[in-house]
């Protein structure tokens, strides 16, 4: 394989051998990046003069014999709204953040850390209020399967870019699906964690208790070595868990014989479409083959978790945007401008309820479906990739369908608060990726990893990359 189709882990390994120096690395990410970016506008900004630096720092480092991170030299690329102190960032939108964040990003600090070197920032939805990767301002992020088709949002570019080897990983935030619908669109790996399981610090808030960083990557290892990195309590972030962090990379290798699969029986297959669904069956086949057991699960109540939701995102998105939609109105693209104002209708009661709610819904939940089964697979995103046209509806009436489909299989879970990972598993009739989901109880990440590692020892999903035309 060429450099830009190795994995993350390989690269680092890689680096860390001698095998090949982070400038290398780098420089092939950043011919991929004048390549591709120009079709796909997956970035917001290209690092190309700091990555570069950053590199010949890190091979000095190697030749030195100095201990190194788990990332040493290795580029990636993080959604515009991970705070820096020496930039600003865009957030998708042409003005000024109404809320720019309690200083640097924590997660961006681990990394560090840990030697990654941030190669760009990732293209958005404004403000990330959006499933589908339009932006008037920065500019649509489009697929790299298709051009005309959506990368899904709102973590558009961190789907786009990592499928067109602009980047070996990355992180995005998850607040809706916002990482898991571009994974899903675009071929990747897209994990939303537990909550608190990953902090917020430093991070632009859309829905502060709902919201969540997610992973970008090309293999369940290469999730599993991010997650173990930036995992963990902060004391910048009083909501972050301080139970222990596993070793991520080490349960991927545990396989999946005797582990109980469960299929939801209601909701969460209803309107899928049939290439869709014949694809994720096929998965589900593969994984029963590998040993795993496969039982019919009865969800409870899964069709008010998304309403439930949407009254937590878009009353608190409200609290953050009012004052700033109140005078400065003509600054937000019309879909972004009516979902931000949304909330403002919302009764203090209705969303103070939707809280009160959560943890018993949630525990109910666990008991019912977790009782069964170890894992949950279904869908991610129920139908083929749209396109950017079908999908461009700005903030009429039936924008709320668009996004009531784009979601219905994701939102749930953000609810809910449970880890959840999408998995490619093949392609739709339009040529486009299409993926299963992976939910699990809180903090249980690290199975839905070793399932995802022993689909993809034998598939090659995630081996396919878009070819440039």
């Amino acid at each position: 394989m060429t450099l830009e189709n190795w994995t993350l882990v390989e690269v680092a390994d890689a680096i860390r051998a001698r095998r090949v120096t982070s400038r290398e690395v780098v420089e092939t990410c950043l011919a991929r990046i004048d390549a591709w970016q120009p079709r796909i506008n997956a970035l917001a900004s290209v690092l190309a003069e700091s990555a570069c630096a950053a590199a010949d720092r890190a091979d000095a480092a190697v030749a030195a014999g100095v201990p190194l991170g788990p990332l040493h030299g290795v580029p990636l690329a993080h959604k515009d709204m991970f705070f820096r102190a020496a930039r600003r960032s865009s957030l998708g939108s042409q003005a000024a953040p109404p809320a720019s964040g309690a200083g640097e990003s924590s997660l961006l600090g681990r990394l560090d850390a840990a030697g990654a070197i941030e190669i760009g920032t990732l293209n958005m939805c404004e403000f990330a209020l959006g499933p589908t990767g339009h932006n008037a301002w920065l500019g649509d992020c489009r697929n790299p399967w298709h051009t005309e088709h959506i990368a899904c949002g709102s973590s558009s570019g961190g789907g786009a870019a990592i499928a067109a080897r602009l980047a070996y990983g990355g992180f995005g935030s998850d607040t809706g699906g916002s990482v898991r619908l571009p994974a899903s669109a675009c071929g990747v790996l897209g994990l939303k964690p537990t909550n608190g399981r990953v902090t917020l610090a430093g991070m632009m808030p859309l829905s502060p208790s709902v919201d969540v960083p997610g992973i970008f990557a090309r293999s369940a290892r290469d999730v599993a070595r991010l997650l173990g990195i930036v995992a963990g309590r902060d004391a910048r972030d009083p909501r972050s868990s301080g139970l222990p962090v596993p070793d991520y990379e080490a349960s991927v290798e545990r396989g999946v014989a005797g582990l109980r699969i469960g299929v939801p029986q209601n909701f969460f297959l209803e309107g899928v479409a049939g290439d869709v669904a014949e694809r994720v069956a096929e998965s589900l086949r593969v994984l029963a083959e590998l040993g795993a057991v496969v039982v019919p699960v009865e969800v409870p109540a899964p069709e008010h978790l998304t309403e439930l939701s949407r009254m937590l995102v878009y009353s608190e998105a409200a609290a953050i945007h009012g004052p700033w939609l109140r005078e400065h109105a003509e600054h937000y693209s019309p879909q972004v401008r009516m979902r931000a104002a949304t909330g403002l209708a919302i009764p203090a009661a209705a969303y103070q309820q939707a809280q009160q709610l959560r943890s018993g819904i949630l525990r109910r939940f666990v008991d019912a479906v977790f009782s069964t089964c170890d894992v949950l697979h279904l869908p991610t995103l129920g139908i083929p990739v749209p396109t950017l046209a079908e999908t461009d509806v700005g903030g009429s009436a039936a924008m709320w369908d668009k996004i009531a489909v784009l979601v219905r299989c994701t939102a749930p879970f953000n609810y809910l608060g449970l880890p959840a990972l999408s998995v490619p598993c093949g392609f739709t009739g339009n040529g486009l990726p299409t993926s299963f989901q992976l939910v699990g109880r809180p903090f249980a990440e690290a199975t839905l990893l070793q399932v995802a590692h022993s689909y993809e020892g034998v598939t090659d999903w995630l081996r396919r990359a878009p070819v440039f035309p």
